[in-house]
């Protein structure tokens, strides 16, 4: 099926997703969050793109990207559906060992338990390449010991363990060797601290130190040297589901907004009859529009086993979705004046929350100068 028209079986899992979504009204605390979480997971929604042989639903980013974007647009996009399910399950469903995978895939499937993802630092945000996170061997026993900071890690206290990012201590010459590592929450050593975000979301973020943290040898996830190959099969489905997030909660303001335009009089006529308002209510749903169909070519590259094509139609879609959902934001809260910033219309949070589709996982920035130089052939500029 062609990504430009949805399947029979997709516009029914989508139909369904939205109906679950309207009837949870929007979550502001870890509990009602946890709540939602178990009770999506139920119906299978959280697990779907994991393997049918460990508790999955058998499909793909695809499926996923659509239940997280329905979500959203009923206003509880599920953050940690980014994090735990699409980069933690994937890349421990693609590289994982088999005592990995019966481990962590059915809990994570079911619902039971979440797992985060660092890879940020304070001296390596886009460039990964100075993660400075060390991962050693003692040669007396065989563990890993981590020594490491990230930072801004989404839904750490929430999660029962956290996929860290760090290399090889012997690579030193600059090259990425990374390497990912299991580290469960009560390990000694690892510790975490919230940051203090303007940004008003259920899921915290956290600071992490690892001092000397003790791991046993079947906590790295893969092979030690195709860590790069691993990382990006993780980081195009963020990518992929950071789009989702952003389509969603822009489909979600705008629906406010056009629900407001509808209905709001002045001099006997609804505003919404003004093309000063209808229009850039047009142009915000057209631009949320074209964001989802790159979003969905890249969820049918990524599910094809395309990693290199999928590569750059995900870092396009996180690119298109993040300006269009700043942009239908910014246009919902206009369009409902005064409105638009009381706590009654839900619609002021989003000033904020919309931002973040712009800047993580990777900026705006990054991106053009990823197709700047991959997909066009430019001189690379940094």
């Amino acid at each position: 099926m062609t990504p430009l028209l949805e399947s029979e079986e997709h516009k029914s899992l989508r139909e369904a997703v939205a109906a679950f979504a309207t009837t949870h009204p929007h979550t502001t605390n870890a509990e009602d969050n946890t709540r939602l979480w178990q009770a999506a997971a139920k119906l299978g929604y959280i697990g779907v793109n994991l393997p049918e042989a460990y508790g999955g639903g058998g499909a793909g980013i695809t499926e996923l990207s659509l239940v997280l974007e329905e979500l959203g647009a009923a206003g509880n996009p599920l953050l940690m559906m980014i994090v735990s399910p699409a980069i933690c399950g994937t890349v421990i469903a693609r590289f994982g060992t088999e005592e990995q995978k019966r481990e962590w895939l059915p809990p994570l499937a079911d619902g039971t338990r979440l797992m985060a993802f660092g890879i940020t630092e304070p001296d390596a945000g886009s460039n990964s390449h100075r993660i400075t996170t060390t991962a050693r061997r003692d040669p007396a026993t065989g563990d890993w010991i981590l020594t490491g900071r990230k930072v801004f890690v989404s839904g750490v206290d929430l999660a029962d363990a956290t996929l860290i990012v760090g290399r090889t201590e012997d690579a030193r010459t600059g090259k990425l060797k990374p390497c990912l590592f299991i580290v469960p929450r009560d390990t000694p050593g690892f510790e975490r601290r919230p940051i203090d975000m303007e940004l008003n979301a259920v899921e915290r973020q956290f600071e992490l130190t690892l001092d000397d943290v003790r791991l046993p040898a079947d906590a790295l996830v893969g092979d030690e040297d195709a860590g790069l190959l691993q990382l990006f099969a993780g980081l195009n489905p963020e990518r992929v589901m950071t789009a989702a997030f952003a389509i969603g909660m822009g489909r979600h303001a705008l629906a406010k907004a056009v629900e407001y335009a509808r209905e709001r009089t002045v001099w006997k006529t609804p505003i919404g009859a003004h093309q000063a308002i209808a229009h850039p209510l047009a142009q915000a749903h057209i631009d949320l529009e074209l964001a989802r169909l790159m979003m969905q070519k890249a969820a049918h590259l990524y599910d094809a086993g395309d990693d290199v094509g999928a590569g750059e139609a995900a870092n396009m879609a996180k690119y298109a979705a993040g300006e269009a959902c700043v942009k239908a934001v910014d246009q919902a809260v206009h369009t409902l004046g005064g409105n638009g910033l009381t706590r009654e219309f839900g619609l002021a949070r989003l000033i904020t929350a919309s931002r973040v589709a712009r800047i993580a996982p990777v900026s705006r920035e990054m991106i053009l100068n990823y197709v700047s130089h991959q997909t066009l052939g430019l001189p690379k500029s940094y």
